[in-house]
């Protein structure tokens, strides 16, 4: 009993943690967002919207069944009786109305509803990519941060080590009580970086969860990413002609105006007749007259007059719609243009500025070791040796920025180019 017992314990001990401690993927978490994003979840509604519209523009293609009754009881005045008698009259009915051809009414609107539903079809795909984005850039920005903490706690110990280097110098009568203090201060000052670093990446963690749909992350680690070398960016006039081709919000503009091409149809129709056709079988009752059923067979065909200028101004406003589309659609090509060069040149710049910023970091490092190695000797000075270390974390903060500057920026090329 004992050993089982013992057993339990260790389990929840090692293997609960373990579980919870599980580091949390790219993958996965670009995998969240796709199914928790409210962002995406709304799209997806939109899109089940335009469908459900889509169904109502077609429903004038199919014949319209209805069920009629009536009664009615009253004084009437009979000519054949040549007096008042009392009647009274009830009729039930199946009514069948038929669209027959209205010159493009009913197509114009079903083609406006199917532009309006592939609309909504790439503004499903462009949420799930503004998303995917703000993943990555939180995901990068975390990373960043966790380096940026260690970086402030190595400061920390080093100044930690030189405050105590030069205690001990103070107790041996080598150095005032002012260098003392003076290290202790960069000490704090230090750990007041430190605290602001924790607090970013904090702020980070909790940027990545809301980007993935989640109230937090919890204890979770993130895993390391892979640490390929990034190639070099391609033919820029390529990646142009990519993004253009695919580019959801271009094709969500081409389809808004296909939508507004079906919508003018439509309302330039409002010029023409409609020709319908009905049918309807039942029964009636009359007090005077015998009872039996009824049909009736028709056509009728509507010829518009005058709709107090009802239809020309449909016609005006579906015509200047798709002339606004069409100029969204100019404007929008220029944009990604410019937002495909403006990743590009991030990307380039970012490779440059990581490669620079990686040698002044190795060569900051190196300075603060022979700084620290001077002091101790008695040859170099407290405040040598407190430059050293600041310049050694500030180039290790340009470096870990240029790294995250990188990342992003090839995330940024990836949203620029429409890419899944």
């Amino acid at each position: 009993m004992k050993k089982t017992l013992l057993f339990l314990i260790l389990s929840i001990v090692f293997i609960g943690p373990a579980k919870a401690a599980e580091p949390l993927t790219l993958a996965e978490a670009l995998t969240t967002a796709g199914k928790n994003h409210p962002q995406i979840e709304e799209a997806a509604a939109t899109l089940s919207a335009t469908e459900a519209k889509l169904g109502q523009a077609k429903a004038n293609y199919w014949p319209q069944i209805n069920l009629a009754a009536d009664w009615n009881k009253g004084d009437t005045f009979l000519t054949a009786l040549g007096g008042i008698k009392e009647t009274e009259v009830s009729t039930t009915s199946v009514v069948v109305r038929q669209n027959l051809y209205d010159f493009g009414r009913t197509a114009g609107a079903t083609d406006a509803a199917r532009g309006a539903k592939a609309a909504a079809a790439e503004g499903v795909s462009v949420s799930r990519q503004d998303v995917a984005f703000r993943v990555k850039a939180a995901w990068y920005l975390v990373l960043a941060a966790e380096k940026q903490v260690e970086a402030s706690r190595k400061t920390v110990a080093a100044r930690e080590g030189l405050a105590r280097q030069a205690g001990e110098f103070f107790l041996h009568g080598i150095r005032s009580k002012v260098e003392v203090a003076r290290t202790e201060a960069a000490l704090f000052a230090g750990k007041s970086l430190l605290i602001r670093a924790e607090n970013n990446r904090d702020l980070a963690r909790l940027e990545l969860a809301n980007a993935m749909g989640l109230d937090s992350l919890a204890d979770r680690p993130l895993a390391e990413p892979e640490t390929n070398a990034a190639p070099a960016p391609e033919d820029l006039a390529s990646l142009r002609e990519e993004a253009l081709r695919n580019r959801s919000e271009l094709k969500r503009l081409s389809s808004l105006k296909d939508a507004a091409s079906g919508s003018l149809r439509s309302a330039r129709s409002g010029y023409l007749p409609t020709l319908s056709g009905t049918a309807s079988y039942g029964d009636a009752a009359q007090s005077m007259l015998p009872e039996g059923q009824i049909w009736a067979l028709g056509v009728n065909l509507t010829l518009p007059v005058f709709s107090g200028f009802a239809t020309q101004e449909q016609v005006r406003e579906a015509d200047a719609a798709m002339h606004g589309v069409e100029a969204q659609h100019r404007n929008l090509r220029m944009q990604v243009a410019k937002e495909v060069e403006s990743a590009w040149l991030g990307i380039t710049e970012a490779q440059a500025r990581l490669a620079a910023s990686s040698k002044e970091a190795e060569a900051a490092q190196e300075s603060q070791r022979l700084a620290m190695e001077r002091y101790r000797e008695g040859l170099g000075t407290m405040i040598e040796a407190i430059d050293a270390q600041a310049q050694a974390l500030n180039a290790e903060t340009a470096r870990i920025q240029a790294g995250y500057d990188q990342r992003i920026a090839e995330a940024r090329l990836d949203r620029a180019l429409g890419r899944q």
